[in-house]
Protein backbone atom coordinates (compact mmCIF):
# COMPACT_ATOMS: atom_id res chain seq x y z
CA UNK A 1 0.00 0.00 0.00
CA UNK A 2 1.60 3.52 -1.27
CA UNK A 3 2.56 5.51 2.03
CA UNK A 4 2.09 9.51 2.36
CA UNK A 5 4.18 11.65 5.43
CA UNK A 6 2.50 14.60 6.75
CA UNK A 7 5.35 16.89 8.22
CA UNK A 8 4.73 20.52 9.50
CA UNK A 9 5.01 22.83 11.97
CA UNK A 10 1.95 24.40 14.26
CA UNK A 11 2.63 27.13 16.66
CA UNK A 12 -1.23 27.74 17.50
CA UNK A 13 -2.66 24.12 16.26
CA UNK A 14 -4.70 25.40 13.40
CA UNK A 15 -1.67 23.78 10.77
CA UNK A 16 -1.24 20.46 13.22
CA UNK A 17 -5.24 20.31 12.56
CA UNK A 18 -5.33 21.06 8.97
CA UNK A 19 -3.00 18.01 9.08
CA UNK A 20 -5.20 15.76 11.01
CA UNK A 21 -7.68 16.74 8.77
CA UNK A 22 -6.04 16.07 5.51
CA UNK A 23 -4.50 12.74 6.58
CA UNK A 24 -8.10 11.85 7.23
CA UNK A 25 -8.30 12.70 3.00
CA UNK A 26 -5.66 10.23 2.08
CA UNK A 27 -6.80 8.00 4.22
CA UNK A 28 -9.96 8.06 2.15
CA UNK A 29 -8.24 7.68 -0.78
CA UNK A 30 -7.22 4.18 0.17
CA UNK A 31 -3.05 5.03 1.24
CA UNK A 32 -1.79 4.41 4.92
CA UNK A 33 -0.22 7.92 5.98
CA UNK A 34 2.04 9.14 9.14
CA UNK A 35 2.04 12.52 10.40
CA UNK A 36 4.69 13.53 11.99
CA UNK A 37 6.05 17.15 13.55
CA UNK A 38 9.36 18.66 11.69
CA UNK A 39 11.15 18.63 15.26
CA UNK A 40 10.37 14.76 15.28
CA UNK A 41 12.65 14.82 11.70
CA UNK A 42 16.07 14.60 12.60
CA UNK A 43 18.13 13.56 9.42
CA UNK A 44 17.31 13.18 5.93
CA UNK A 45 16.81 8.82 6.76
CA UNK A 46 13.79 9.72 8.92
CA UNK A 47 12.08 10.82 5.10
CA UNK A 48 12.58 7.38 3.28
CA UNK A 49 10.02 5.13 2.77
CA UNK A 50 7.51 7.13 1.79
CA UNK A 51 5.66 7.41 -2.02
CA UNK A 52 4.14 11.15 -1.29
CA UNK A 53 4.64 13.91 0.91
CA UNK A 54 3.00 16.90 2.09
CA UNK A 55 4.60 20.02 3.95
CA UNK A 56 2.92 21.94 6.03
CA UNK A 57 3.24 25.60 7.54
CA UNK A 58 1.70 28.54 9.21
CA UNK A 59 2.33 31.85 7.40
CA UNK A 60 4.66 34.42 10.09
CA UNK A 61 4.83 37.67 8.49
CA UNK A 62 4.58 36.63 4.85
CA UNK A 63 7.23 34.31 5.15
CA UNK A 64 7.34 30.24 6.11
CA UNK A 65 9.05 29.81 10.00
CA UNK A 66 12.42 29.63 10.15
CA UNK A 67 12.26 26.04 11.69
CA UNK A 68 10.48 25.13 8.40
CA UNK A 69 13.33 26.68 6.14
CA UNK A 70 15.53 24.25 8.37
CA UNK A 71 13.62 21.52 7.50
CA UNK A 72 13.74 22.02 3.75
CA UNK A 73 17.61 22.18 3.56
CA UNK A 74 17.51 18.58 5.43
CA UNK A 75 14.27 17.29 3.30
CA UNK A 76 16.92 18.49 0.15
CA UNK A 77 19.49 15.64 1.04
CA UNK A 78 16.67 13.23 1.06
CA UNK A 79 16.43 12.87 -3.00
CA UNK A 80 12.95 13.37 -3.23
CA UNK A 81 12.58 14.42 -6.95
CA UNK A 82 9.77 12.44 -9.29
CA UNK A 83 7.57 12.04 -5.60
CA UNK A 84 3.92 13.62 -5.29
CA UNK A 85 3.57 16.16 -3.48
CA UNK A 86 1.57 19.49 -1.64
CA UNK A 87 2.37 21.61 0.86
CA UNK A 88 -0.55 23.46 2.94
CA UNK A 89 -0.66 25.71 5.65
CA UNK A 90 -3.08 28.19 8.24
CA UNK A 91 -2.57 32.38 7.76
CA UNK A 92 -4.41 35.19 9.67
CA UNK A 93 -3.84 37.79 6.71
CA UNK A 94 -1.78 36.85 3.67
CA UNK A 95 -0.52 33.39 3.71
CA UNK A 96 2.33 32.92 1.43
CA UNK A 97 3.70 30.25 3.05
CA UNK A 98 2.33 27.29 1.29
CA UNK A 99 3.32 28.96 -2.31
CA UNK A 100 6.70 29.00 -0.37
CA UNK A 101 6.89 25.54 0.35
CA UNK A 102 5.43 24.53 -2.77
CA UNK A 103 7.50 26.60 -4.93
CA UNK A 104 10.62 24.49 -2.83
CA UNK A 105 9.31 21.19 -3.67
CA UNK A 106 8.72 21.71 -7.36
CA UNK A 107 11.55 23.61 -8.50
CA UNK A 108 14.26 22.67 -5.99
CA UNK A 109 13.11 18.88 -4.89
CA UNK A 110 12.00 18.11 -8.25
CA UNK A 111 8.93 16.61 -6.64
CA UNK A 112 5.24 15.71 -8.59
CA UNK A 113 3.06 18.36 -7.06
CA UNK A 114 -0.60 18.20 -6.85
CA UNK A 115 -2.23 19.90 -9.52
CA UNK A 116 -4.53 21.51 -6.31
CA UNK A 117 -1.29 23.78 -6.11
CA UNK A 118 -0.39 25.20 -2.32
CA UNK A 119 -3.36 25.03 -0.11
CA UNK A 120 -3.32 28.02 2.28
CA UNK A 121 -6.58 28.16 4.36
CA UNK A 122 -7.32 31.42 7.04
CA UNK A 123 -6.92 30.31 10.47
CA UNK A 124 -10.89 31.80 11.50
CA UNK A 125 -12.06 28.31 8.76
CA UNK A 126 -9.90 25.72 9.76
CA UNK A 127 -12.41 24.06 12.33
CA UNK A 128 -15.63 24.94 10.11
CA UNK A 129 -17.41 22.25 8.48
CA UNK A 130 -15.62 24.01 4.87
CA UNK A 131 -12.30 23.83 6.71
CA UNK A 132 -12.35 20.35 6.98
CA UNK A 133 -13.77 19.23 3.89
CA UNK A 134 -11.22 21.51 2.12
CA UNK A 135 -8.33 19.97 3.84
CA UNK A 136 -9.77 16.01 3.00
CA UNK A 137 -10.44 16.93 -0.30
CA UNK A 138 -7.02 18.14 -0.81
CA UNK A 139 -5.78 14.50 1.11
CA UNK A 140 -8.01 13.02 -1.40
CA UNK A 141 -6.62 14.36 -4.27
CA UNK A 142 -3.14 13.52 -3.39
CA UNK A 143 -3.88 10.49 -2.52
CA UNK A 144 -5.34 9.46 -6.07
CA UNK A 145 -2.51 11.26 -7.41
CA UNK A 146 -0.18 8.40 -6.03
Amino acid sequence: MKKVLIAFYSRTGKTGKMAEYIAEGVRFSGKEVEQKKISEIKSEKDLAGFDGYIFGCPTYHKDMTENMKTFLFLAQKANLEGKVAGAFGSHTHSGEAPQLIFDTMEYVFKMDMSNLGPFALKEGKVETSEGLHACQEYGKAIGKQL
